[in-house]
């Protein structure tokens, strides 16, 4: 019988242990992790003029994200944030997806089992390692430091200041003050929307991966639910989640492309929002 799907993930190790850290998230994380290196090892060892199959696959990627995110935050901060947003959603996508392997959040410890075992499961061995709020929390946070970065190297403290706070427009006299207040009370808005971000961008991702974690579990336990016999726990069990695995792998992919584009919208935000009116300007002085 498998367990309810916990929020939290389970240590691998003991509480008393050095490695108490390492849990069943953590470790798939590291694995995640360990085949994209794999992957982009493969794939640019020995490159040719001709790409190999794997070269060739690894390229149409990288392009294709290349692409998709210049075309959000302009060819400037195009080679400054690709690296984070490419790493991002390809981490989360390879994550998502090696959730729905056969054995992940169904083979692990149960209670007063002390092997593997794959009935009764009170702890997990693999977990999705973004269905850990943990893990979502930490790549949003990282995210926002290279976005204070990028955005910082950009504009500059006063600049940045100025870009949230600063009135538009070039009004003057009493609507001059009235706009500047305006613009003033908007950019405390766009201050707090900034804090909010790492929660909003977590969450989503997390609360999408769990719900779908969820809802294979339960599709799998329907026959338990109904009263069946070994037989038909075994068929139901089988059956029932074939379909929702097909979902699963649209909202793996819908979810790394939302977590990207909304990290590459928030850099484009930030960092080219008054260069068309700087071109103007420079324009009309020359």
């Amino acid at each position: 019988m498998l367990a309810e799907v916990s929020r939290a993930a389970v240590s691998l190790a003991s509480k008393d242990s050095f490695l108490s850290f390492v849990t069943n998230s953590f470790f798939v994380a590291l694995v995640v992790t360990g085949i994209v290196i794999w992957l982009a090892t493969k794939a640019t060892t020995k490159m040719t003029l001709i790409p190999h199959p794997w070269q060739n696959f690894f390229e149409s990627i990288i392009e294709a994200i290349y692409s998709q995110v210049e075309a959000i935050v302009g060819p400037k901060q195009a080679p400054r944030a690709f690296p984070l947003l490419a790493t991002l959603f390809i981490f989360i996508l390879v994550s998502n997806y090696f959730g729905l392997l056969p054995g992940v959040g169904t083979i692990g410890w149960g209670e007063g089992h002390g092997m593997l075992s794959l009935t009764h499961i009170d702890k997990p061995l693999l977990r999705p390692a973004t269905a850990d709020l943990n893990m979502t929390l930490g790549m949003a946070l990282c995210f926002m430091l290279i976005w204070f970065y990028l955005t910082i190297r950009e504009l500059g403290v006063w600049g940045f200041i100025k870009h949230t706070f600063g009135p538009k427009g070039g009004a003057k006299g009493l609507m001059g003050m009235f706009i500047a207040l305006v613009f003033l009370l908007v950019g405390a808005i766009e201050i707090v929307s900034i804090m909010f971000r790492p929660g909003s961008l977590s969450l989503r991702l997390f609360g999408n991966i769990y719900a779908g974690e969820t809802l294979l579990h339960t599709m799998m336990t329907l026959g338990e639910m109904f009263g069946l016999g070994a037989t038909g726990k075994f068929i139901i069990a089988t059956i029932a989640p074939i379909p929702f695995y097909f979902m699963e792998l649209l909202v793996g992919l819908l979810q790394a492309t939302v977590f990207t584009l909304l990290c590459a919208v928030y850099i484009q935000l930030s960092t080219t929002h008054d260069e068309h009116h700087g071109e103007e300007h420079g324009d009309d002085h020359h």
